[in-house]
């Protein structure tokens, strides 16, 4: 099996305990992304059930939605701060109560002085906002897939707890 197709499986595995975790603990479920532009939001919209569950997804590729919408701070969007606020005001405007954001500097080129591979993750729900941040090696399309089961991982964790 491919490194695509193998990744596809395991993201639908995780999707599907996702769904049932949702379902046992009634929690609604939403997304930020930038890097991965939409692509953990397709993910979850295909889960079972997913109309019960999942609010919605906002995909902020740009620096002026980030800092727009979702009041992500002036300066660096591969920090930290960023992806707080991503998945802070992606919890509010969605109305969820769990969310995983994501940017980073997919590739090929560094951005905001961090190399290609460089992911900062956030993740609301119940105890508050959690950070993470991840190198994938790689060329674009490995550090995207990474990149999405990793969020998807970050669900899974935040709605067993």
């Amino acid at each position: 099996m491919s490194d695509v197709a193998d990744g596809t499986r395991q993201s639908e595995e995780l999707v599907e305990r996702l769904a049932d975790l949702t379902d046992a603990h009634g929690y609604t479920v939403a997304c930020a992304e930038s890097l991965t532009s939409g692509a953990i939001a397709s993910r979850l919209g295909a889960g079972p059930g997913s109309s019960e569950w999942f609010r919605g997804g906002i995909v902020a590729y740009s620096r002026s939605v980030k800092h727009g919408l979702l009041k992500v701070p002036e300066g660096p969007v591969v920090c930290e701060a960023a992806a707080r606020a991503m998945a802070e005001h992606t919890a509010r405007l969605l109305d969820a109560d769990l969310v995983v954001a994501v940017t980073g500097a997919g590739g090929p080129d560094p951005q905001d002085g961090r190399p290609p591979g460089t992911v900062c993750f956030a993740t609301t729900g119940p105890g508050g906002t959690r950070y993470e941040e991840r190198y994938f090696e790689g060329d674009p399309e490995k550090v995207l897939a990474k990149t999405v089961r990793h969020a998807l991982t970050l669900l899974v964790d935040r709605a067993s707890a």
